[in-house]
């Protein structure tokens, strides 16, 4: 996947069908577990790219920060699973959503270098 895809791939978002709870919440089970699921592939495809790129110290420097924030969204989303509290639940969401922020910082980052 080029560097330009990366970056702008856009956040895929379905309507959610007011008819029936019960489809609401397999939509919701359906969503959380494609989340994880795209957060890995998110991983492996900024692993990936960080093998192509030219081994100068620059580029090493922001790749390792481009590995580290992209693999912690999936890892938080992963830690949030095992929370002993709504609010220790909403707090490894928060920090994934900080990861995922810092993850768009570091690969518009290498984008212009």
């Amino acid at each position: 996947m080029a560097l330009d895809q990366l970056i702008n791939q856009p956040a895929q978002s379905a309507e959610l069908s007011q008819n029936s709870k019960g489809k609401s919440q397999n939509y919701n089970s359906k969503f959380k577990s494609d989340l994880r699921q795209r957060c890995y592939q998110l991983s492996l495809q900024v692993i990936n790219l960080t093998n192509y790129l030219p081994n100068k110290r620059s580029t090493w420097v922001i790749s390792d920060q481009l590995i580290r924030s992209a693999t912690s969204i999936g890892a938080n989303l992963i830690e949030a699973r095992a929370s002993n509290s709504r609010l220790e639940f909403k707090k490894f969401y928060e920090i994934s959503l900080k990861s995922a922020n810092e993850t768009k910082y570091w690969l518009s980052l290498l984008k212009d270098t």
